[in-house]
């Protein structure tokens, strides 16, 4: 085997298709199939199924991804740490942003990334918190911001902002309740009697609301389910109902005038946002770097919603 046998397979098995895993490492895809058929040849497997559609991974192709996940891994950290020896901090750190995050933290993330390692490069995915789980223990993500992420060996966890959702209500939606102006603060029992639009399960939000509902013994009255933070609070700003979300999220939205936020108590919805490392890596300087950047910009992201 060879390092460029084993990133040909790792990209198409990623990809899931020899013509797109061949776009992105500029190769030729005879010469990417080639290298595929070798590391079968010389391995005595069979690692990808070809059909129609593309590839897909066979048992020894699911082992061997994890396994050539780990190497190419273990050489940039190679990379990083020599480079590190020169007194440059260098290499490649690809960070998980959750939705409600996302807007409000990229950019000004990027611009200290690239102010403080211009030598090192920076990927940012968005997505749900189930999905950067998977990816940081795959090795797809070298770190996450997760909501509320539960003790696990695999991962390392370190508590950024602690903070108390808040219902989030617009002129709209809050003439749903003409009898009575929405109070500055609502307890969970009052919460109840709210039409309320939700995302959906396992989101981190979502689970937190159904678990405080279910210890104070009482049923929320939620009337939709939208996996989408814009596509919440655009149903919010057209009265279809309230949204329990953190303040800051309203930071995704163009023109946050028509909402408001309302405290909820009795009990309070306290979410933990947390940078989560897998304990399975290994950490370079630059790694280390980058998690005190990360840090730095959401916690001065947050502090004006606060």
């Amino acid at each position: 085997m060879d390092l460029k046998q084993i990133e040909s397979f790792v990209r198409v098995a990623e990809l899931g298709s020899f013509t797109r895993a061949a776009a992105a490492l500029g190769m030729p895809q005879p010469l990417l199939s080639r290298h595929v058929r070798q590391l079968e040849v010389e391995l005595r497997q069979t690692f990808l199924w070809r059909n129609g559609r593309g590839v897909t991974l066979t048992e020894a192709g699911r082992v061997l991804l994890e396994h050539g996940r780990g190497i190419l891994h273990q050489v940039a950290l190679a990379r990083e740490e020599l480079g590190a020896v020169r007194g440059t901090l260098a290499g490649h750190v690809s960070i998980g942003l959750p939705p409600s995050l996302s807007k409000l933290v990229a950019v000004p993330l990027t611009r200290e990334f690239r102010l403080r390692l211009p030598e090192a490069q920076l990927t940012l995915t968005e997505g749900f918190s189930m999905l950067m789980q998977e990816s940081l223990r795959s090795g797809r993500l070298d770190m996450a911001l997760l909501y509320n992420t539960p003790p696990s060996p695999d991962i390392e966890s370190t508590l950024l902002h602690r903070e108390a959702l808040v219902l989030i209500a617009s002129e709209a939606s809050a003439r749903l309740h003409p009898e009575r102006p929405l109070k500055a603060t609502l307890s969970l029992t009052e919460l109840a009697r709210l039409p309320l639009i939700l995302p959906s399960r396992p989101n981190a939000f979502r689970q937190l609301v159904d678990t405080e509902f279910l210890r104070i013994d009482c049923k929320p009255n939620i009337v939709m389910e939208v996996d989408g933070l814009n596509a919440i609070l655009d149903l919010v700003r057209e009265g279809l109902g309230f949204a329990v979300l953190p303040p800051y999220t309203l930071s995704n939205v163009q023109q946050p005038h028509p909402f408001s936020t309302h405290a909820i108590h009795k009990p309070r919805l306290m979410s933990e946002l947390m940078l989560v490392n897998s304990a399975r890596r290994p950490h370079t300087e630059t790694h280390k770097e980058v998690c005190s950047i990360v840090a730095s910009v959401v916690k001065t992201a947050i502090q004006v919603y606060v």
